[in-house]
């Protein structure tokens, strides 16, 4: 694929045709989506994966038992950031490593759905290049946190992309990692350092803190707070006075929740789940997370996906036994789809999730 990047702040990087290279696959190009949402596929039973511990009799209202966790693909790098696509009826996802953002869709399975997805230099590297985070603002337009481009950018209907953070105070922001939209249209997103190369030592970082930031609807950039080890995972309480920050640090795996004020800012934070008593669980620790319309939170940690009532309750574990990136809700809302290290997972739920693009 053909990328130009102009130098721009607010660049644009054309991407060459996507219906003639076929980088969209499947689902329409956003530039030719209908406005009439086509008919859902009937509903597939697939293969059962992990279980669901229950820790409270509060869960059987959020998942009914007998649900089981489906595995619908398999063979990622590193499976992240899952958005539904309402007007395509599928989910897209991340594979960080991979530098792809993959599609699936009942009744079709898995495909390409853009590539390069986070990095479009020239020059070779490792790590994490590609995109993490997905979202959807309100006109239904994917937008992005990009770890090799290092940057927050958002795919238009013409299959263009255009940055929307890229420099704070004139240095490079490190990595973004996860964004979350208020309904006011500003978007707050985490920046940590895992997409570089070296991470927290790599040459290329020029900004010396992990930082959460807000992009206002004027386009500026504002930092909140850089007092987060490793922020990660961003996601707002349904009222949006709240705002939740996973923290993936190995020593102090934690939700942090803050105070969102009036103008934007937040305020008064503090651990709101401590994941460290459950490390002996399984693999992984705070990354994604995504809250019901209830504010239950359901926040990667060890062993797979957390159930966290409001009042920071653990309710239960959706157990995957390996590391657990991130969760979108999908379909009506009931639909929880989960990216899971190298796999792609849902789950029923009776509960419904606040979705993006709304």
């Amino acid at each position: 694929m053909i990328v130009k990047t102009m130098n721009a702040s607010n660049q644009t990087i054309l991407l060459a045709s996507i219906l003639s290279l076929s980088i969209v696959t499947g689902c329409e190009s956003t530039s030719k989506q209908s406005s009439v949402t086509p008919p859902a596929a009937k509903r597939v039973q697939y293969p059962a994966y992990g279980e669901v511990r229950r820790k409270s009799p509060k869960l059987d209202s959020l998942i009914a038992p007998g649900t089981s966790i489906e595995k619908l693909a398999s063979g990622f790098q590193w499976s992240e950031g899952p958005v539904w696509l309402p007007k395509d009826h599928c989910v897209v996802f991340s594979d960080v490593i991979g530098n792809t953002i993959y599609k699936w869709k009942e009744g079709e399975g898995i495909s390409k759905y853009l590539q390069p997805s986070g990095y479009t230099g020239s020059t070779p590297r490792g790590g994490e290049p590609g995109s993490n985070g997905l979202t959807l603002d309100k006109e239904g337009r994917l937008t992005s946190c990009e770890h090799g481009d290092r940057r927050i950018a958002r795919l238009e209907k013409n299959g263009t992309k255009t940055t929307l953070a890229h420099l704070f105070q004139g240095k490079q922001l490190n990595s973004p990692n996860d964004l979350v939209y208020k309904s006011n249209g500003d978007i707050y997103f985490t920046d940590p350092s895992y997409g570089l190369e070296g991470g927290m030592t790599s040459k290329n970082r020029e900004l010396n803190f992990n930082g959460v930031y807000r992009i206002k609807k004027t386009g500026e950039l504002e930092l909140l707070t850089k007092e987060v080890t490793f922020p990660n995972g961003i996601a707002f309480s349904p009222d949006e006075k709240k705002l939740y920050v996973a923290v993936s640090d190995g020593n102090k795996p934690v939700v942090m929740i803050y105070d969102v004020q009036p103008d934007g800012t937040i305020q008064n934070g503090r651990v709101f789940f401590d994941a460290k008593p459950l490390v002996k669980d399984g693999p992984g620790g705070p990354d994604g997370l995504k809250v019901d319309v209830h504010g239950n939170l359901f926040v990667t940690g060890p062993g797979g996906l957390l159930v966290v009532s409001p009042q920071g309750e653990h309710l239960g574990t959706l157990y995957t036994g390996q590391p657990t990136a991130n969760c979108a809700w999908g379909e009506d809302g009931s639909v929880l789809y989960i990216t899971s290290n190298h796999d792609l997972l849902r789950i029923s739920t009776t509960t419904h999730g606040v979705m993006p693009g709304k």
